[in-house]
């Protein structure tokens, strides 16, 4: 091929590749239309205009308020019985604007060195901590306002507490025009005279005598640097209330604001080593709040967060908040508690009766058709215990969790070992320190007073509280569907639940009498779930709020529910729960006391009211968990005893008049009536038993607790503050029938011994 042939040859290839390259070209030429650089840049900037337009335009339609926002203006919230009658007016707020230059240095740099250390160089708003905010935020991080301390004040002093978009503008606009009118030291003074920080306290002068009982000047850096970190959650970081997570929370912050100030350079690190966290001072109850009614406001307060409220818009004031409590019921269960218990102890004699000092009472009173508290008991007072026996959450429910196991075992059809059918009839092995079957770790409970039953129905170990058969049962019914069935119930997932381990079936966790009526107001309520609720309505000028619904929807079936109501009818026709029967009403029952007799526990209700009592033992001044056990200068101080009593006299005085009516349990399955083996034989350690197919001799203890059929009980008409009348036993004990230590059976919560 000569020159010119290859050079044509050549010529036409390119010719090729330019036509298939076209061909392309114009395959792609309709997207390059679309999405060119040009269009996309201008499209940007295009946006980028516009939304500046429209900041803008919100800057100059946003005008800065002249005056203060009415939360702002001193105002009080009044708090009312159900029936209408006020109970209290929180007053007027604690607050005592004080000038800067009162307010030590160190301390107003600990305050901005945790909320905003650009406070002197931003503008008023810090818009990549707005960003970071919305972030954490909206990726459901939780909450982080990423506001500065100009925003803050602008909302405490302009604006309000609402969590909205709108609000969030006008925050950002009009701290932009506050920071180039005012000084920003006098920015700084206002957000410290208006910040909330709780117990009452409005502003740092406030607190500092609420926390530290000193004037804000005489302050020093470790006391600030609590001070700031609690602004975070004033309710939460309170130290004389807060728990071990809320704590941890506070030291952390606590060691933040340090650890600020020295990266400012307004702190020198040798004497940051040398700063120790000041623990504040013992709350005192504000004026109007004196006996229950601090403890009352306190759960009122509660549930309207637990609603969305806030701190800030509860203590703000205006509201009108109408409890549920029932004047009538609120003061017989004063009177009852002071009858039954604090009547009989001295806690004036630290040497002769040391363990009543440590004495300590909670109570919660159900409505279970509403689910409204109708009467709570907290303490003696907010100047002895400041926060409500009734609502804290450090003590274990002990036996008291049984019935939840039984209601997940009936619900679930769960089954022996041997694949029998878990009813009440159903016979267990009752004996003490039984090795658990098919535990997840070794586990062998011991009864209390190491007390063995040998083969025993699940009715008569629920009458006896038998720990080695309920362990056995919660295994039988699995940890995890038990856990779930008591969440449903109502008792919160809190750290630490010991799900897996049998020991669980012995009320291991923790929980309050709130959280307990509101389980045992469900089995009441055949299954429909009652939440407890003490606000009946809370109404505001500019404001809304949402009530909560007590009643709800079907948790567990009716057959389940009014099952386990007739079981524990039982424990109070012939179990630990004897000493409450009357013929005033018809009663269900379950005692609990937790291990070293450091709780005590009496949950009972009627078909018209859910009553639980609690006993706790606390070294004053520490927290320390104490023993009962010598209370008033007697003995072992369990669920039937002080908290039995107290439920009682309560019971009687807050039903006087009712009509009362008996449990409608058409739908409770009792299982097949059941025969144990003799126990005259050697008890086996099998996990559980049923009989074989012989036919029934008897009944399981659920009648009447004297042969002839009938019961006689203690006269209703006596005074609540007398000690009803022993009632009569139940027959003489066979060797089929255990019969229960008295005053307390083995109703105690243990720990696993080691394997």
């Amino acid at each position: 091929m000569g020159r010119a042939e290859a050079r044509k040859a050549q010529k036409q290839r390119g010719a090729r590749r330019a036509a298939k390259g076209a061909g392309k070209a114009g395959k792609k030429s309709g997207i390059r239309r679309l999405f060119t650089w040009k269009k996309i840049l201008g499209t940007f900037f295009g946006l980028v205009l516009l939304c500046m337009a429209a900041l803008v335009a919100l800057y100059y339609s946003v005008e800065e308020p002249k005056n203060a926002n009415a939360d702002a203006i001193l105002q009080s919230n009044v708090y009312k019985y159900a029936d209408g009658s006020v109970m209290t007016r929180t007053g007027e707020k604690n607050r005592e604007i004080v000038p800067l230059d009162r307010i030590p240095k160190e301390v107003q740099t600990a305050f901005i060195a945790i909320e905003n250390k650009s406070f002197y160089k931003d503008r008023g708003i810090d818009i990549m901590g707005v960003a970071r905010g919305a972030f954490v935020t909206v990726t459901g991080q939780g909450k982080a306002g990423g506001s500065t301390i100009t925003q803050q004040y602008v909302k405490n002093y302009y604006l309000n507490q609402d969590q909205t978009a709108t609000r969030k503008l006008k925050e950002l606009v009009i701290s932009l025009k506050v920071d180039q009118r005012m000084e920003k030291d006098d920015i700084l003074a206002g957000y410290l005279n208006t910040s909330y920080f709780g117990r009452g306290a409005y502003g740092i002068q406030a607190a500092s005598q609420a926390y530290y009982g000193v004037d804000v000047s005489k302050l020093n850096l470790e006391q600030g640097a609590y001070l700031a970190a609690l602004l975070q959650a004033p309710s939460q970081y309170d130290w004389a209330t807060a728990g071990p997570e809320s704590k941890r929370r506070v030291m952390i912050r606590f060691n933040g604001v340090l650890s600020n100030m020295v990266e400012m350079g307004a702190l020198d690190e040798a004497r940051r080593q040398t700063l120790k966290f000041q623990e504040p001072i013992k709350p005192k109850p504000a004026p109007g709040t004196e006996g229950q009614k601090g403890y009352l406001l306190e759960a009122a307060d509660a549930e309207l967060r637990k609603q969305g409220l806030t701190d800030d818009q509860i203590k703000a004031g205006g509201w009108t908040i109408t409890l549920n409590i029932d004047p009538k019921k609120q003061k017989a269960l004063e009177k009852a508690v002071q009858d039954e218990l604090e009547s009989k102890l001295d806690r004036k004699d630290t040497k002769k009766r040391p363990i009543d000092q440590y004495v300590q009472a909670g109570a919660t009173s159900v409505d279970p058709k509403t689910g409204a508290i109708v009467a709570m008991y907290g303490g003696t007072g907010q100047a002895d215990k400041w926060s409500s026996n009734a609502l804290r959450t450090d003590f274990q429910p002990g036996s008291t969790f049984k019935p939840v196991v039984l209601a997940s075992a009936l619900e679930t059809k769960a089954t022996t070992q041997d694949g029998k059918p878990i009813t009440p009839n159903t016979i267990y092995n009752g004996d003490s320190r039984i090795p658990i079957v098919g535990a997840s770790e070794p586990f062998a409970p011991q009864n209390q007073e190491n007390k063995s039953y040998g083969p025993i129905t699940v009715q008569e170990a629920t009458n006896f509280s038998v720990n080695s058969a309920y362990a056995q049962m919660f295994v039988d019914a699995r940890p995890a569907a038990v856990k779930k069935t008591a969440l449903e119930l109502g008792m919160a997932d809190r750290e630490g639940w010991p799900t897996e381990s049998p020991a669980m079936s012995l009320g291991t966790m923790s929980a309050n009498t709130v959280e307990m009526a509101g389980v045992y107001a469900t089995f009441d309520r055949h299954g429909k779930k009652i939440t407890p609720s003490i606000v009946k309505s809370a109404k505001h000028a500019t404001r809304e709020y949402r009530p909560m619904q007590p009643v709800g929807g079907q948790v567990i079936s009716s057959e389940t529910a009014d099952t386990v109501t007739k079981v524990l009818t039982g424990v109070v026709k012939d179990g630990s729960g004897k000493t409450v029967r009357s013929s005033a009403y018809e009663a269900a029952a379950k005692t609990g006391t937790t291990e070293s007799n450091v709780a005590a526990w009496f949950t009972a209700y009627t078909p018209e009211l859910v009553t639980v009592v609690a006993m706790f033992g606390e070294e004053p001044g520490t927290g320390k968990q104490k023993t009962l056990t010598g209370t008033a200068g007697g003995g072992r101080a369990g669920g039937s005893s002080f908290p039995a009593d107290i439920w009682r006299a309560y019971t009687l005085a807050a039903l006087e008049g009712v009509d009362t009516g008996k449990f409608e349990l058409d739908d409770a399955e009792m299982g097949e009536p059941a025969t144990p083996p003799s126990r005259s034989t050697s008890p086996s350690n099998s996990a559980s038993r049923t009989p074989e197919n012989s036919p029934s001799t008897r009944s399981p203890q659920t009648g009447s607790p004297d042969p002839s059929g009938s019961t006689t009980r203690p006269d209703p008409t006596r005074s609540s503050s007398s000690k009803p009348p022993s009632p009569p036993s139940p027959p003489g004990p066979t060797k089929s029938t255990p019969t229960p230590p008295d005053p307390d059976p083995t109703d105690t919560a243990i720990k696993p011994p080691n394997p």
